[in-house]
């Protein structure tokens, strides 16, 4: 009953793979400043979290198998992800003043917001957990020991994503330039629409 080490190894590689939450929280930490990447970061950790738990007390499991719920689950999470990225397309195409509102920008609990239903309404984290857990968990480990490896992944992810945004803030006066931002914006939203594409093929 003890913990794979190994699985740290695996989690330091899913973890430094970009996906939608990574561009979320780039992109937020340019358009809004430190306090929104900041926010955006412990919402998508938060989410991964409480995913983690599910998947220690089986819930997970249920909710999977019962394909209703998973497809609602889904469906909505497509959706939420798809009016992220038309959102960044629009402020791309609206651009930017030369001077930044950084500073005054989104609250923080908007950044949370998004980055925590970024994340808990994609479903394949679920599968994620359940496909990959087992590996280096035994079947007849207590849900603590599950819960220990399953929140191995948020931990690693927030201190991945808290260096990016500092990184990016070290970098603030090139990454707050109107066309550098507006480049930031399309790249997102092209990433979170071909994941977006992606999920709803697989739907």
């Amino acid at each position: 009953m003890t913990y794979s080490w190994s699985f740290v190894v695996v989690a330091v590689v899913v973890v430094l793979t970009p996906g939608a939450d990574f561009a979320l929280i780039v992109r937020n930490r340019v358009s809004g400043g430190r306090r929104h990447g900041i926010a955006t970061t412990l919402g998508v950790s938060s989410a991964a979290a409480v995913q983690g738990l599910l998947v220690s007390f089986g819930i997970a499991s249920v909710v999977i198998r019962v394909h209703p719920i998973f497809l609602t689950i889904k469906w909505f999470g497509i959706a939420y992800l798809a009016w992220i990225g038309f959102s960044m397309l629009l402020s791309a195409a609206r651009g930017y003043d030369a001077v930044p509102a950084a500073e005054s920008g989104p609250a923080p609990w908007t950044g949370y917001r998004q980055g925590f239903l970024c994340n808990a309404t994609n479903p394949k984290i679920f599968v994620f957990y359940l496909s990959l857990l087992p590996q280096f968990v035994q079947s007849d480990a207590p849900w603590w020991v599950w819960l220990l490896h399953a929140w191995t992944l948020p931990l690693i992810g927030t201190l991945w994503c808290l260096l990016v945004v500092v990184f990016v803030g070290s970098l603030r006066r090139e990454f707050e330039r109107p066309t550098v931002r507006r480049t930031i914006d399309t790249a997102a939203g092209v990433v979170m629409l071909g994941f977006c594409s992606r999920l709803a093929r697989e739907a």
